[in-house]
């Protein structure tokens, strides 16, 4: 089994201007430069065969670069049971569209549908039952997040592993997006 995701990796410059937002938050497990990504599809622990089968289908997916760029902040979970912390990445038509067509390749490749809406975000940091009013606070001083749009021209299959320091990316494969889909 391999756990793998499909994303797009970051630009130095962005996750330089994300470093000054990572911090201000008691126990937050803040995540290393290396682990910045936007994810475009989770799709769990695989067998080698469907990891195969996955490779295959995001490698039909075409399309022409896009510009990702982040403003302000949000988490996940509410109250004590907020979960994460992260940038905000501005929707756009071609990033809901590269993220719907990883969504229809892991379909292809046997994969349950994802059942949650798309949240295009950077997860900056995990917490572990942190304190709501510190939260709040970080969010306030987090709303002035701004990364100027950058381009993106291509996009990744990562594997995920867990260590005693918490994940570890490793990037499987890269995807361009300056051509046209392969065969339907």
């Amino acid at each position: 089994m391999i756990r793998l995701f499909a994303a797009l990796d970051l630009p130095d410059e962005a996750a330089e201007a994300l470093a000054p937002f990572q911090r201000g938050l008691e126990g937050a497990d803040w995540r290393p430069r290396e682990a910045l990504h936007v994810t475009l599809r989770f799709a769990g622990d695989l067998r080698e065969d469907v990891a195969d089968d996955l490779d295959s289908e995001l490698g039909r997916i075409g399309g022409a670069p896009l510009s990702v760029e982040l403003s302000g902040a949000g988490t996940f979970g509410e109250g004590r049971d907020i979960h994460a912390v992260w940038a905000r990445v501005v929707p756009s038509g071609p990033l809901s569209r590269l993220a719907r067509s990883c969504e229809i390749a892991a379909r292809r490749a046997g994969l349950k549908p994802d059942a949650r809406a798309y949240t295009p975000h950077v997860t900056l940091a995990y917490l572990r039952r942190p304190a709501p009013a510190a939260v709040a606070r970080w969010l306030a001083a987090a709303e002035s997040l701004r990364v100027p749009a950058f381009r993106v021209d291509r996009f990744g299959l990562y594997s995920s592993w867990r260590g005693p320091d918490g994940s570890r990316y490793r990037l499987e494969r890269s995807y361009p997006l300056d051509r046209r889909a392969g065969p339907a």
